[in-house]
This record gives structure tokens, C-alpha cells and sequence, in this order.
């Protein structure tokens, strides 16, 4: 059974599914790419590791983060070219994984490489420098960086209504782009994930989603619509 919303799942923000979900979702983001590039290029997993520190009462909790990318190289010299990354809750709402994803930001920028950020996460502060206001509203962005213009952003928007966009990933500099759709990387990651049978949604969305009031009140409705409250 697919989600029953159109773009993003918000229910998939909930700590208890986040994990699987970007696992789930780099996994069908890799499989989507291959038969679109060349052979010019080969493409693999990597993974970023930090440990957070959370108070807990009188004692610590230390809670430890593994988060995948994708890196597109060249295949002769193993030049980064591209690097994928789906930014987490964590990344934004806590200091040691926002310093871990910027780390992974710099090595790109370090390399001359082109890089993608893929938001699904309304937690927390942006985690790239950039002026949001003439925005359109949205409760997703979706940000590529060329590697010759490494100042300038292309930003992609989604709201929790909307699908998740189509767009063009930047490969090498003489070679054409690719054509990307990240909703059919969500549908991919949804069911592969068995989501279908893990979400609750009769239950209130997640206390750690940020949605807007007419966000929360769409999909309220959008649930009843479906049978699902």
C-alpha cells in the first residue's frame, strides 16, 4: 500500500522510523541513479558516524548516528563529483550533527565537487547559509550547489501537500546532467521499507514535526479522506 500523501510522509520524521527511512531512502536513491549513469562514473555509499550527547536526569545518554550519502566519482581517478545528502533531524536540531554534515559540506567544497542536499525534515534550523525569504512557502527545499559556482544555490521547494520535485543533478562539467525524481525515490524507499505497516496514522502526527497550522489542518483531513482517523 503507498503513502497515502502525496509528497513526504511527516509520519516518517518520528524518531522510531527516521533511521530506516534515510537508509531506506539513500538505498533507493543509489538503485534510481545507476542505469542513469554512464559508464564514465561509478557511484558509492558512504557514511558519516558522530555520537550525541543528551542529558538525562542526573546522567548523560550518548546516542550514536550513522548517516549514509551518495558519491558519484569519476571512474578512472576516483575524482569526486557529486555528492548526495539527505540532511537528518538530527544534523539540524543538535550541534555535534550539524558540525558532522558541515564537515562532510567542506570536504565536497574542498574537492571542486557539486553537491545536493535533500531536506525532508521540518525540525530545527537550515542547515546552508542562504536567504530564504523570497521563497515560496514550503515545508521541504532541495538545494543543489555547482561546483563552478560554489556561491550560488539552486533550491528546489515542496510542501507536505505537493509531490517531491524533478530536477537536474550536475554531474561532470563537460557531460550533461542528470534527470533526478525524487518522489519516485520516496515511493521506492516506502515500500522497500514496509512503512505501510509500521506508521500509525490514527495517531497524532509525531509531537517533533513542524508543520503549519494549515499544514496540520490538511492533513487531519486528508486522513479522515482517506479512511485512515
Amino acid at each position: 500500500m503507498p503513502s497515502p500523501f502525496p509528497g513526504m510522509d511527516p509520519f516518517l520524521e518520528d524518531p522510531k522510523h527516521w533511521k530506516s527511512f534515510q537508509h531506506q531512502f539513500v538505498a533507493a536513491l543509489y538503485h534510481t541513479l545507476l542505469p542513469g549513469l554512464v559508464d564514465r562514473y561509478r557511484a558509492r555509499v558512504g557514511m558519516r558516524s558522530y555520537t550525541v550527547e543528551m542529558p538525562l536526569f542526573t546522567s548523560v545518554v550518548r546516542e550514536q548516528h550513522e548517516e549514509p550519502f551518495i558519491e558519484i566519482r569519476e571512474r578512472g581517478d576516483g575524482r569526486l563529483v557529486t555528492l548526495i545528502d539527505l540532511a537528518s533531524p538530527a544534523n539540524k536540531t543538535t550541534a555535534t550533527g550539524r558540525e558532522a554534515y558541515l564537515a562532510t559540506r567542506k570536504l565536497v567544497e574542498s574537492q571542486r565537487a557539486n553537491a545536493l542536499e535533500i531536506d525532508l525534515s521540518t525540525q530545527g534550523s537550515p542547515l546552508l547559509d542562504y536567504s530564504r525569504d523570497a521563497l515560496p512557502e514550503h515545508d521541504y527545499t532541495f538545494t543543489v550547489t555547482r561546483a563552478m559556482a560554489p556561491g550560488k544555490f539552486e533550491i528546489y521547494t515542496a510542501t507536505v501537500q505537493k509531490r517531491l520535485p524533478k530536477f537536474k543533478l550536475p554531474l561532470a562539467v563537460d557531460d550533461r546532467d542528470a534527470m533526478l525524481d525524487l518522489q519516485d525515490v520516496f515511493r521506492r524507499a516506502y515500500d522497500l521499507g514496509g512503512f505501510a505497516k509500521q506508521l500509525r496514522y490514527g495517531d497524532p502526527l509525531p509531537g517533533c514535526v513542524k508543520l503549519s497550522d494549515v499544514g496540520r489542518s490538511w492533513v487531519e483531513l486528508l486522513l479522515k479522506q482517506s479512511n485512515l482517523r
